[in-house]
């Protein structure tokens, strides 16, 4: 089993930056994807940001140029640093990561979610 902790949420002026945070622990074998999503009320969940086990990121265009992902496999760890938020950056940011452990093959595994809510 994976459980994911996320952590970084919070009430931020529109220009402001976050930093968010999202570790993997359990009986992990391996970790390809990790990837951010976020849900507004009355949208659908959207990638905002993900990156493989090679590093390479891709990005929603809505926040090309502002949020960065990254990732720690030491530490099974995938983080989103969020500069020149705007209020449409609002809404709960959900962490996902691609793992396998000894006794299920390669699943998604969802975090609880982090409220992000930015003020004009």
């Amino acid at each position: 089993q994976v459980q994911l902790v996320e952590s970084g949420g919070g009430l931020v002026q529109a220009g402001g930056s976050l930093r968010l945070s999202c570790a993997a622990s359990g009986t992990i074998l391996t970790i390809t994807n990790m990837a951010w999503y976020r849900q507004a009320p009355g949208k659908q969940r959207e990638l905002v940001a993900g990156i493989n086990d090679g590093g390479s990121a891709n990005y929603a265009d809505s926040v090309k140029g502002r949020f960065t992902i990254s990732r720690d496999n030491a530490k099974n760890t995938v983080y989103l640093q969020m500069n020149s938020l705007k209020p449409e950056d609002t809404g709960v940011y959900l962490c996902c990561v691609r793992a396998t452990d000894w006794r299920s093959p390669l699943r998604d595994y969802w975090g609880q979610g982090t409220q992000v809510t930015v003020s004009s």
